[in-house]
């Protein structure tokens, strides 16, 4: 394998596209974009790998196959992602909901081509560096048709109001604290591009953990803007997102919009459950009295929201393995609630649909120097292109003090960036 460097003669948003067209060709493909927003803890502004020498798809023993996996090949990058529906090998659960993607449970790979954008260089990993950045180079974007799309909810408003009653009166109960109730929303016999989709997508909604992934027929289309787990130089990073509101009209409004969220009592209540229930979950993989919340209540401001981030660090014990510490973590706790397990299991109950790789992770390890980065899955579409099924989740905490109709626009509000890419309205 080599290394070399090449001029961006192109933008670098159409350099982008012209490469993620000219991957088409290949049945893995794993493309990360942090749009121009990286932190402290981002390593790639955008990266792209295809075609695996070697990959690891499970459906079940995920964790230990993943580990032998992991020790078996040094790479600086190997990207995957992990179902939600892990949490059944994290605790004694079980998924009883329908499933119509049909993704695996888990899958990597070591790519064989590696592309790493700089400010004005592309760097490529390959064989054959020149003979692909002159292909990529060469590449036409087709021109793509208006998609004609029928989106409808899995739930009518009423069946939503129902579920939220429902999960309520578990909290009145003492049964939990928060649930984070989600809600499908769907396509059948969608005939899309999903490499336009994803331009689509990251220029309506530019986020720092942006993500395009496919494998075989499998594609996942991510906006999100939540990490879900990071380690660098031995420190384990999470950053829960609780807390959304709309953008408002003119900078005036957002301010006035960030303040009232900085004083919503439902709001930090909400924040403060996750952020303790992420620090519990640390716990169990960090050196003994180094869980610390380091930021709370950070708003930052996206495209069509704004959304309260807390950040919890610690130093990872040097007898906790990696792939222990996502045992330790998984799933993603704003995406659960609280007391985790019971959240779960309600979730499962009341929303009666398979999250599946929603909710779930995409990132990478880096084997050679010990770290990785994954996000959450959210603001996400997933899609069958053997079935023309096309799928995605939106969802929101449901506390006691929480209003169903709010809670319902809340989970519009989400859904608004995905439907825009698709040129698609909302029929119930």
């Amino acid at each position: 394998m080599r290394i070399e460097s090449f001029d961006l003669l192109d933008s670098k948003d159409k350099f982008h596209q012209k490469a993620l067209h000219w991957s088409g060709q290949f049945d893995e493909i794993s493309f990360f974009n942090s749009n121009g927003m990286s932190d402290q803890w981002g390593k790639f502004e955008q990266i792209l790998a295809v075609k695996a020498l070697f990959s690891f798809r499970a459906n079940q023993n995920v964790f230990d196959g993943l580990d032998a996996f992991l020790k078996l090949h040094r790479s600086e990058f190997i990207p995957g992602f992990l179902s939600y529906d892990l949490k059944n090998e994290v605790e004694p659960l079980q998924t009883t909901g329908t499933d119509q993607l049909e993704f695996p449970e888990a899958y990597f790979f070591v790519p064989a081509i590696t592309l790493r954008w700089t400010a004005e260089q592309v760097h490529i990993e390959a064989e054959n560096p020149l003979e692909i950045y002159q292909a990529i180079s060469d590449t036409q974007i087709p021109e793509v048709f208006p998609m004609a799309l029928e989106v409808r909810s899995r739930w009518t408003k009423s069946a939503y109001m129902d579920a939220f009653a429902a999960v309520q009166a578990h909290i009145q109960r003492g049964d939990i604290y928060e649930v984070n109730l989600c809600q499908e929303f769907f396509a059948e016999n969608a005939d899309v591009y999903p490499v336009e989709l994803y331009h689509r997508l990251n220029t309506i909604s530019p986020t720092p953990f942006s993500a395009f992934f496919k494998v075989g027929h499998h594609f996942i289309i991510s906006a999100s803007p939540e990490r879900f787990l990071a380690k660098r130089l031995g420190k384990l990073i999470s950053q829960p997102i609780k807390g959304t509101a709309k953008r408002g009209a003119n900078p005036q409004e957002d301010q006035q919009i960030i303040a009232d969220m900085l004083r919503s009592k439902k709001e930090i209540a909400e924040n403060v459950m996750i952020v303790d229930l992420v620090r519990n979950d640390l716990t169990r993989s960090a050196l003994p009295g180094t869980v610390e919340a380091t930021r709370l209540f950070e708003i930052q401001s996206f495209e069509q929201v704004h959304q309260m981030i807390s950040t919890i660090t610690c130093i990872q014990s040097p007898q906790v393995a990696n792939v222990d510490v996502f045992r330790n973590t998984f799933p993603a706790g704003s995406m659960t609630g609280a007391p985790k397990i019971a959240a779960m299991q309600i979730c499962d109950q009341v929303e009666a649909r398979k999250r599946g790789i929603y909710a779930g992770s995409i990132g990478y390890f880096d084997t050679v120097r010990d770290e990785f980065d994954f996000n959450v899955v959210i603001r996400s579409l997933l899609y069958n292109a053997q079935t023309q099924y096309l799928s995605f989740h939106t969802g929101g905490a449901v506390t006691n003090q929480a209003v169903a109709e709010q809670e319902y626009q809340e989970c519009l509000l989400k859904a608004s960036a995905i439907l825009k890419a698709l040129g698609a309205s909302l029929k119930e």
